[in-house]
């Protein structure tokens, strides 16, 4: 399995390549040259299978430079009981309404970014000591993505980490998770500015090529290939979970921000899981449910991006859509190059002539939810489920029970657990969200953080000062 640029610029290039290298020299983001088809024998096959199991079967086909008895010790010592809580690993519970909720969020940070950085940390170690590399890590977080990798990386030989994120805009349970560790190659740096100026320095210091050679830069964001790759398993096992057979069709509801997470289920319904709609479910930032409703894609800009009670989707510039773009366009690698010249100018495009594919052949369909709608819906599961969903699940469950046809059974991706948005589950249910064991006085520790303006230039002199040092 070779790689190749959503932008058509660059040479294929193995998984252990783009695993390290975060966005492709000409800027794109790396896409396998074709996805693996599963046939009814396979998927018949792997229904079985335990979360590793599984795990090994579908990466494999996306890593098959990694010798397949190493691919299996890594996956194998991943998926754990240990680290995620359960033998189940992503265990669902079925709503009264019928709605079944896939749990995500029962890693060690207490959201779905660690089912695919858990994964990252172990493959990063093991590729770097082949290679006898070290790493650098440029990352963005706009909630969860930041202590998921710091949390998977904590300690790892060859490897630091340079956070950035939005100056006092997570939630006070996300900023102490991140900025309470204390390790010597985590550095946490918040930007005076929305998530998307923290994403517009990281892909500006990818794109300085002799920077990024000089000190290995690389990224954990889900710009990076084995992100996604990871996020695909649990489309696979979330639709074994929730069916009784592979005659049965499921879809996904997925909470949506940088467009990461439900680009890994458009992957999965390529490859032939028998998925028939994708519902993307954004908050007041809704610059993917208008392109889903209309075919124009218009990035808000920092000024015009709103802060929401669902942070982590507080982002108005999809990275991961240019992914399911270069799909939509027919793998078109100068037309996505094109378009991004235009996103890239502060414009945005329209692709109002491909709507009807986007709906059909790619099955994408999408809602909005509003601050109103998040403390309703958790009010309403809570009276009927007693169930606390977080406030993004709850986006989900909003955008989910709107859309729904009679007979469809719609799976939503829990994103986090509910102790990281205390505030906001105070106000709907005016009471305290279960607060898993180990996390008590979390936000009372120490916290290690510095805090620049939005300027490339200021994070790069820190990256230097601090590998200098």
């Amino acid at each position: 399995m070779k790689y190749l640029s959503t932008r058509g610029g660059m040479q294929p290039q193995s998984f252990s390549d783009i695993l390290l290298m975060g966005l492709a020299p000409d800027g794109g983001l790396a896409l396998p040259e074709s996805y693996p088809q599963i046939s009814r024998s396979q998927l018949d096959a792997w229904r079985g299978l335990s979360y590793a199991e599984l795990a090994f079967e579908i990466i494999r086909l996306f890593a098959t430079d990694i010798p397949e008895a190493d691919l299996k010790d890594i996956v194998s010592r991943t998926y754990t009981a240990a680290v995620f809580g359960s033998e189940a690993i992503t265990p669902v519970k079925r709503l009264s309404d019928g709605l079944v909720i896939l749990e995500l969020s029962n890693g060690p940070t207490l959201a779905f970014k660690d089912m695919a950085m858990q994964l990252l940390g172990n493959l990063f170690e093991y590729v770097l000591a082949k290679k006898g590399q070290s790493l650098n890590i440029l990352g963005a977080t706009s909630g969860d993505t930041g202590s998921a990798a710091e949390y998977a990386m904590r300690g790892k030989k060859g490897i630091n980490v340079f956070m950035l994120s939005p100056d006092g805009l997570m939630s006070a349970f996300q900023r102490a998770q991140m900025f309470s560790l204390q390790d010597a190659n985590i550095h946490n740096i918040a930007i005076k500015g929305m998530f998307d100026d923290c994403q517009d320095i990281v892909k500006a210091v990818q794109n300085d090529h002799a920077f990024k050679a000089k000190y290995q830069i690389g990224t954990v964001n889900s710009i990076n290939w084995a992100r996604v790759v990871a996020q695909v398993v649990y489309y696979f096992k979330g639709y074994f979970n929730a069916t009784s057979s592979n005659d049965e069709q499921v879809s996904f509801c997925v909470p949506s921000g940088n467009f990461g997470n439900v680009c890994a289920g458009h992957i999965a319904r390529q490859m032939g899981l028998p998925v028939q709609r994708l519902i993307v479910a954004t908050n007041e930032n809704d610059v993917l449910d208008e392109f889903f409703r209309t075919g124009v894609y218009r990035p808000r800009g920092t000024a015009n991006t709103y802060v929401t009670s669902s942070p982590s989707m507080d982002i108005s510039k999809a990275s991961n859509f240019e992914r399911f773009v270069f799909d939509l366009l027919g793998r078109d690698g100068a037309a996505v190059k094109a378009l991004w010249a235009d996103v890239d100018a502060g414009k945005g495009f329209d692709l109002s002539a491909r709507l009807s594919d986007a709906a059909g052949k790619f099955g994408f369909v999408s809602g909005k939810s509003s601050h109103a709608d998040r403390l309703a819906t958790i009010r309403a599961v809570d009276a009927s489920d007693g169930v606390v969903v977080d406030t993004h699940t709850a986006d989900g469950i909003k955008v989910a029970r709107e859309l729904r046809l009679p007979g469809e059974t719609v799976v939503c991706l829990e994103t986090a657990l509910p102790a990281k948005f205390a505030d906001t589950i105070r106000e709907a249910l005016d009471r305290d969200p279960p607060r898993p064991a180990g996390f008590d006085g979390l936000e009372d520790l120490p916290q290690k953080v510095v805090v620049f303006d939005a300027d490339a230039a200021k994070v790069k002199a820190f990256v230097e000062q601090t590998l200098a040092g």
